[in-house]
């Protein structure tokens, strides 16, 4: 329906705000939603129907997936999962785009993460025609930037540098490229003032890692675990990141600098589905309540032109389709949407009105792509159908159901990517490439697709930023920063003279480069730029800095008061110090709201070979009990109240390795605990040790668990489970 009467005048070729890419049979699939991030490709001569039999199967091999592949310069490279015991891993492997022939795989542990074994791989990669590289994130906020043959750039650990949250859904958003950036959201907790939970950008240097920018993007998160996948595009003079939030808004940002161009309030809660852009006109869904009246589901076309809080200014049309995962396609005035029962539906982009639907399915999660003039479209429950739209109606050229060798359909979760004339996805079964056999097979190298409309040289300087953003350091080390300024409209002025000074550091600083004595402590700060002249008066920008001294570290919280915490602690949140005698110590208390456990990370992610030690006290609260122990390098140990058992641990919601014993644990007790991790020939043994604090420490260690394939490094850290009140006490982390 229409909520008012705007004359929307859209576009169709997308010259001010679609993607342009460089040619056809060259543009390949580089991100998820293809080479002009609407779901369009440009490709011919692909077929109308397959069998698995064999008719137009090009090619198929074994691998586990739920996400849309990407095709790039000749390769096919996909997410998944794979292992059955021990050896069960996230995996990044790439195909020959013409053959199916294997070319390297990647596998990665998971950790610090409560998400399922099956939900492994849900982010689909993104590719850089550019540099070549690859780009995948793992449920749990593992990080990697790989080049085409495999190798390893750089990588990052979210959720131990950021404190990027994942939950049982593992619902994780795919990176987004632009320019020299990579750019990645998530809902996460960090340190210092960005403690408290919220839906956050990042734009990091695709070629080293480093933070470019940070952006806060609406309030108090509704969903700690969303999908939805930001895209590209040129409106109204500023190039703009594009997506859905946590807090059920829609956001634009500029994406050189993370300013917040304009938010429209759409949900209840957090937004899974990725926005497409026509022109000037943003369309997306969602399939939560309503935040103006007691519906289920919309799907809205908004003016993105405006700027600040558009919600009742700049929408154009809705309509009352529940649309939850899939991200809609638009083409030749159409707008295609996939609800969650499977019915895929063209509505008109002016208005919003249905000309036709057509049932895929009963689930529906994969988002629909357009080209050769036909609609492919994947559906949960194995399906693969071809359509060819009509004006008022719609009709199913093909629809091939895979199956897993049991007989049951094979969970179907990405969408198709169109390259080189063929159909590539992946399944719960296999990767597949469908095409015709006999066509001559051409894999050019991909090229990047470029924002067209950027014209003229840039205004005054309006926005300031520090460039890395957010750093850890050492003792005896340095980081160079420098200032970079943009105009209003986010055009990049270049690197800019400022005033510099530290605030909650202690360091040498000189022409931007910030050094650190060898005896430093532990520090948190920020490292300011303050633009001088007229113009620039009180543009400003900060760098967040972190500095850890070297091992031994003790911490026995007598220094701070009640309700204190430090500022390099990650996860704080849910923690307190409280006062227990004459002394202190730090508990996790009961959650108002929310998940009961949660993990507090003390260090960096880079540490390794290491000894973490700490007094735990469990409670009971009528019936329930608390847990809780320690981290260390992604390996947990946990002493079970309720259980009457102590456990060692990796990925908490696999267990994926477990040793545990029996253990009588008295409660309103202390006891001593002791995780320590040693790589030895390839292995990580990982060996944990428990007594009471009143006695001596024993010689033996009261649990070993052996991985073959090994965590080597990461942060130590706390972890809590607090149906009742959960306390520590004199902390102490040392090197083996």
């Amino acid at each position: 329906m229409m909520k008012r009467s705007i004359v929307v005048s859209l576009v169709l070729t997308g010259l001010a705000g679609l993607l342009a890419c460089g040619g056809n049979q060259s543009a390949g699939w580089p991100s998820w939603r293809g080479p002009h991030q609407n779901g369009v490709s440009d490709e011919t001569g692909l077929v109308q129907g397959w069998s698995l039999d064999g008719e137009n199967l090009v090619w198929r091999q074994d691998f586990i997936s739920r996400s849309t592949p990407v095709v790039m310069n000749g390769r096919v490279f996909v997410n998944g999962r794979v292992g059955t015991g021990i050896d069960r891993q996230a995996v990044v492997a790439a195909f020959d785009a013409g053959t199916g022939e294997p070319l390297w795989e990647k596998r990665f542990n998971l950790y610090l993460t409560t998400v399922p074994y099956n939900r492994v791989g849900w982010a689909s990669l993104t590719g850089d025609p550019e540099t070549g590289y690859v780009y995948a994130q793992g449920v749990n906020g593992s990080f990697f930037c790989f080049d085409g043959d495999g190798e390893v750039v750089w990588q990052r650990s979210f959720g131990e540098e950021f404190g990027r949250f994942q939950g049982y859904g593992g619902r994780t958003a795919s990176a987004l490229i632009d320019e020299d950036r990579v750019i990645v959201n998530m809902i996460n907790g960090t340190w210092g003032n960005q403690g408290p939970p919220r839906h956050r950008m990042y734009a990091l240097d695709k070629r080293t890692g480093d933070v470019v920018w940070m952006s806060t993007t609406g309030t108090m998160v509704a969903d700690r675990n969303t999908q939805s996948n930001a895209v590209l595009a040129f409106i109204g003079g500023q190039r703009l990141v594009i997506g859905g939030a946590a807090d059920g808004r829609v956001f634009a940002l500029q994406s050189r600098t993370g300013k917040l161009v304009w938010e429209f309030r759409l949900s209840k809660r957090g937004i899974n589905v990725s926005p497409v852009v026509d022109g000037d006109v943003v369309f997306i869904a969602h399939s939560e309540e309503n935040v103006d009246e007691g519906t289920l589901g919309r799907v809205v076309a908004i003016d993105a032109t405006g700027s600040g809080d558009v919600t009742e200014t700049h929408e154009l049309w809705r309509s009352d389709h529940r649309v939850g995962f899939p991200s809609p396609m638009v083409h030749d005035s159409r707008l295609y949407v996939v609800d969650n029962s499977g019915n895929l539906a063209a509505l008109d982009t002016a208005s919003g009105e249905e000309y036709w639907s057509l049932s895929i399915g009963t689930v529906g999660k994969g988002s629909p792509v357009w080209a050769d003039g036909r609609i492919y479209v994947t559906e949960t429950n194995g399906h693969v159908s071809i359509i060819e739209p009509g004006d008022r109606s719609a009709e199913l050229l093909s629809q091939v159901q895979v199956q897993v060798p049991s007989g049951r359909y094979a969970e179907i979760y990405g969408s198709p990517a169109i390259a080189y004339g063929r159909l590539y996805f992946t399944s719960e079964e296999g990767v597949y490439c469908i095409g015709d056999k006999n066509a001559s097979f051409s894999a050019g190298a991909s090229s990047s697709p470029v924002l067209s409309g950027e014209a003229g040289g840039p205004g005054e300087a309006a926005t300031l930023l520090v460039v890395p953003a957010e750093v850890v350091a050492k003792p005896g080390g340095s980081i160079q920063f420098e200032a970079r300024a943009f105009d209003a409209l986010g055009k990049s002025i270049g690197v800019v003279d400022v005033d510099w000074e530290l605030q909650g550091l202690d360091g040498g600083f000189e022409g931007g480069l910030l050094s650190f004595s060898a005896e430093s402590g532990f520090q948190a700060g920020t490292v300011v730029a303050k633009l001088s002249g007229e113009a620039a008066a009180g543009l400003e920008a900060q760098a967040r800095v972190r500095v850890f001294s070297p091992l031994p570290w003790s911490e026995n919280f007598d220094d701070l008061e009640e309700g204190g915490k430090r500022s390099f602690w990650i996860g704080a949140g849910r923690y307190q110090v409280q006062a227990d005698g004459e002394s202190n110590v730090l508990v996790k208390p009961v959650a108002d709201r929310g998940l009961l456990r949660s993990n507090l990370l003390i260090g960096p992610a880079s540490l390794a070979d290491y000894t973490i030690q700490a007094d735990v006290k469990l409670t009971q609260k009528g019936r329930r009990r608390s847990d809780g122990g320690l981290i260390n390098s992604g390996y947990i140990l946990d002493l079970m109240g309720i259980h009457q058992r102590v456990q060692l641990r990796s990925w908490t919601a696999l267990l994926r390795v477990k040793e545990e014993v029996d253990f009588e644990i008295a409660m309103d007790a202390w006891y001593t605990t002791k995780l320590q991790v040693t790589i030895e020939n390839g292995e990580a043994f990982v060996r944990g040790k428990v007594w009471s604090r009143d006695t001596d420490e024993p010689s033996d260690w009261t649990l070993t668990a052996v991985d073959p394939f090994p965590v080597e490094r990461g942060a130590p850290g706390l972890q809590a489970y607090s149906p009742s009140d959960f306390y520590f006490d004199n902390v102490l982390v040392t090197g083996n």
